[in-house]
């Protein structure tokens, strides 16, 4: 098994901290190498310590209402498309600002599974396994936040922000990586407000270590409690903790980010992500639109699109999407055919994700489907070719293996190639 330990170190210089001790320095007139000074730049800027926001459409969005448009087709239906930033890419109506943030954005067209009910769908995309009775694989978060989590933070390294089914925990690697978990973005966190002072606090603490030290020998249960309530503790008292406070922001910034819970949720990813939390997890849904499929995505675009493209441009503007994969995916996506109730049911066989930041070479599509979206044509993408796709551009190991409850070693991903596309346009 590889060590963990040989990951990249930690650095916390960003782009527009570089050119600001620059101006102070005065090093532009001082006779300094500015190509040695940039080339220097970037390896520090290569260095740094990646990290993940996954944006989960829960329950499967159709590919024909967001972002592969058929129009003119009858599988196109009532939507219509609309030109991006980038010529020649169009996408649906329904998302003008994503069309807008095209040139930071790399869309695969061609994404396929053999999964069409949300449980095994939602499980397998997230974990790159189908479920089983005997291994509890972990999920894309918790394999990151074990790769690339800072153990002596503060903050957990993985925030799921939403109500998130069938997207699996930590699973075999243990309490330690779960999921944080906030149903919503726009109230901090529960319980995470003293109803004392700090020094009583503290004692409680020593008291319930002595009640663990009692009843710990050979007990699971007692030391995954204990290790949670330590995380606990040390979140609780940490000043770190105003990261998840979003009244911290300017009225200027919310607004920009939009009202919508999912836009809280944006607007917190980037908070968490520029605290030091490696892979936060927004929801918004549900997508599963077997009936008035139209009318309903249009609402549920209302909410994602403008939040969406404004935390890209965020954290562009903050020089961390350098650093910061944004994934925008489902669990599937929804059939050509509309149905009897004006919807579109399960369809695994073609479908999108939209990769952007962390080295991705965004304006350019990936994969093609026929012209009804029946079929993928060029460049299928599946399961494991994403994940292997997510992690490279994390530098995540994705062939590190744990070890299961089971005695079998199990690789972080089983099978798939890299889509090299994805960063070399």
């Amino acid at each position: 098994m590889k060590d963990r330990n040989q990951m990249l170190n930690r650095s916390g210089t960003d782009r527009r901290g570089f050119l600001a001790a620059m101006a102070a320095s005065g090093a532009a007139v001082s006779g300094l190498d500015i190509r040695a000074a940039l080339g220097s730049q970037a390896a520090l800027l290569s260095n740094k310590p990646r990290a993940c926001i996954l944006l989960w459409m829960q329950g499967g969005p159709s590919q024909f209402e967001t972002l592969s448009p058929k129009p003119g087709q009858s599988s196109g239906g009532e939507t219509q498309a609309i030109a991006s930033s980038v010529a020649g890419i169009q996408v649906a109506e329904n998302m003008p600002r994503v069309a807008a943030a095209m040139k930071d954005i790399c869309l695969i067209r061609s994404m396929n599974s053999k999964e069409g009910s949300h449980p095994r769908a939602s499980y397998l995309v997230h974990t790159g396994y189908v479920p089983t009775a005997t291994i509890k694989y972990p999920t894309i978060g918790s394999q990151i936040a074990f790769q690339l989590g800072d153990k002596e933070s503060q903050l957990p390294s993985f925030v799921r922000v939403g109500q998130i089914r069938n997207g699996a925990g930590a699973g075999m690697l243990g309490v330690d990586y779960d999921p944080f978990l906030m149903a919503d973005a726009r109230r901090t966190p529960d319980n995470t407000t003293l109803t004392t002072s700090d020094d009583r606090y503290r004692r409680r603490l020593s008291l319930l270590g002595q009640l663990h030290d009692v009843h710990a020998e050979g007990e699971q249960q007692v030391s995954n409690h204990r290790k949670v309530y330590g995380k606990a503790s040390k979140m609780v008292l940490s000043p770190q903790m105003k990261a998840f406070d979003l009244s911290e922001e300017t009225a200027s910034i919310r607004q920009s980010y939009g009202e919508s819970s999912f836009a809280s949720g944006c607007l917190l990813a980037r908070r968490l992500v520029e605290t030091g939390v490696s892979c936060v997890e927004v929801a918004v849904g549900n997508w599963d639109t077997h009936q008035d499929n139209f009318s309903r995505s249009s609402e549920l675009c209302q909410q994602m699109d403008q939040p969406y493209a404004f935390l890209l441009q965020d954290l562009k503007q903050r020089g961390l999407l350098e650093s910061t994969l944004v994934v925008w995916m489902g669990e599937f996506g929804r059939t050509p055919r509309i149905n009897s109730r004006g919807g579109r049911d399960h369809y695994p066989r073609a479908y999108n994700v939209a990769l952007a930041g962390a080295g991705v070479h965004g304006g350019q599509v990936i994969g093609t489907t026929d012209a009804s979206g029946s079929t993928v044509t060029d460049q299928p993408v599946d399961v494991p070719d994403l994940l292997r796709t997510i992690f490279q551009a994390l530098r995540v190991d994705a062939d590190l293996e744990h070890m299961s409850s089971v005695g079998r070693p199990v690789p972080v991903v089983e099978g798939g190639s890299v889509v090299e596309r994805v960063f070399t346009g």
